[in-house]
């Protein structure tokens, strides 16, 4: 039945777009040619590889706009209580005819082929093209091979093409970041493909690679810009702040002090997503220390981290119109004296005043805990709690739970390459992820209460995990 209609589809296209003579007559379409907009008034003219990098920059607003509501709502950092966002990720019912997979998918994908043609047309043709705007195409592209890795466990890599595995796009993002590099070298591009390597399970590579970048700044933040004005604005800050009454996206309890990562800034730009930053090294290198039993090495690179934090923009806003309700008035934790799982101060006074809120990077890791932290799978856990913490509201989260999404059903009817059932099309869930679906942002407690506790904690989950392929990369 699928091939059926499969078949039905491309003959139905076949005649629409490949009839002749009198079906030409019957629509009668008039040929209108924009000059503004022809491939003509881009290629070949001064300046439009730098106009056309501000396009590829625009491109990645997009592709997160898509990516972080799915991959924060599947994962346990947040709750959809009450939203107009995805009503399936939440229970990680991942499903081909989902939109939001359709859109994920083709923003990726044009994220790819937008730096291939700078790469191929727009750059050569633009007497002003330099090495900078070089380096940066080759850099989108390996950023659409890197979030095909990410978030797909197979996907095509061009245009109506065979799908690859995860791994091969973190490959082919290997080799796009490589020529960035030697083209001109930042910091941010080291770092992606330590990610690249990090998911391959690339110890070295990764350490190599997050070692390179710190060498050229300890202190790098590369961001996705929006605009709050024209578009695209920042979804999810939208879902986080702007929301007003509208109760709907809430973190798990004991990630409540970091919320929200994303606030209002003026009529003009929208908050920024800070995709690429130095942290991710540091953490990176303390993975690896970890795995090598070099608890010292470990405990420097966090507290290199936490340094970093240090130094990192924290925001002073008024949320007192958020309430930690739940639709039900008192459900969820919201004064600073609850105790989350044994640990004080996880949880903030929305009503008595402005609360800080750390708009890079946050942690509750402390110095302490890092003098206290051994090599053993506690000390992993604490490094996994961390990461979900600095990572929060950027789409990493449900990549280390080791998530797949899924090539959605437009591309399977319209591709000869892809049949429903086949790699790519189906979810990738671990199945100890599947075993506590229903606990991930589950909490208990009781209205007025001082005390709150997650149903379950999903870093020792991942850690007691470790030996799976899917997560927990450097073990």
């Amino acid at each position: 039945m699928r091939k059926m209609k499969k078949l039905i589809i491309f003959f139905t296209a076949a005649l629409i777009f490949g009839c002749t003579g009198d079906f030409g007559d019957v629509v009668d379409f008039k040929e209108v040619e924009n000059p503004n907009l022809s491939e003509a008034s881009v290629v070949g003219q001064p300046n439009s590889a730098t106009i056309w990098l501000s396009g590829l920059e625009r491109q990645l607003a997009l592709v997160f706009q898509e990516t972080l509501i799915l991959a924060e709502l599947g994962s346990d950092n947040y709750v959809n209580t009450q939203t107009f966002f995805n009503q399936f990720m939440d229970g990680l019912a991942i499903q081909i005819t989902d939109p939001d997979m359709r859109d994920t998918q083709r923003d990726i994908q044009r994220l790819r082929e937008l730096a291939i043609f700078g790469i191929n047309e727009v750059g050569p043709g633009d007497p002003n093209y330099d090495a900078e705007t070089e380096a940066e195409f080759n850099y989108f592209e390996g950023l659409a091979y890197l979030f095909s890795g990410m978030y797909f466990s197979a996907l095509p890599a061009e245009p109506v093409g065979v799908p690859v595995t995860s791994e091969q796009h973190y490959l082919n993002a290997i080799s796009a970041f490589d020529t960035a590099i030697a083209i001109n070298a930042k910091p941010e591009y080291h770092l992606a493909k330590a990610r690249a390597n990090y998911y391959l399970g690339n110890q070295s590579g990764a350490v190599t690679a997050a070692t390179a970048a710190l060498a050229l700044d300890n202190s790098f933040d590369r961001t996705v810009r929006f605009d709050e004005s024209n578009g695209p604005s920042n979804t999810f800050e939208d879902a986080l702040y702007e929301r007003a009454t509208f109760d709907d996206l809430q973190p798990l309890p004991t990630l409540d002090f970091l919320d929200p990562k994303y606030s209002f800034l003026s009529p003009n730009e929208d908050a920024p997503v800070h995709y690429m930053k130095a942290e991710e090294a540091y953490l990176i290198l303390a993975e690896a220390a970890l795995a090598d039993n070099d608890i010292a090495s470990a405990r420097t690179n966090l507290t290199s981290l936490l340094d970093l934090i240090a130094t990192r923009e924290v925001r002073s806003i008024d949320d007192s119109i958020e309430q930690r309700s739940q639709v039900d008035e008192g459900s969820r934790p919201d004064d600073s004296s609850i105790v989350v799982n044994g640990r004080s101060g996880l949880v903030l006074s929305r009503q008595d005043g402005n609360v800080d809120i750390p708009s890079v990077s946050g942690t509750s890791l402390t110095a302490d805990d890092i003098a206290a932290m051994q090599d053993d799978d506690a000390g992993l856990e604490l490094l996994y709690r961390t990461r979900q913490e600095v990572f929060i509201a950027e789409g990493i989260r449900l990549v280390d739970m080791g998530v797949k999404l899924v090539i959605d059903e437009n591309e399977i009817l319209l591709n000869e390459n892809i049949n429903e059932g086949d790699p790519g099309t189906v979810a990738v869930i671990p199945s100890f992820i599947a075993a506590v679906v229903s606990d991930l942002d589950a909490i208990n407690y009781e209205p007025g209460s001082s005390v709150a506790t997650t149903v379950i904690d999903l870093n020792e989950v991942l850690i007691a995990n470790k030996s799976s392929d899917q997560v927990v990369p450097f073990e």
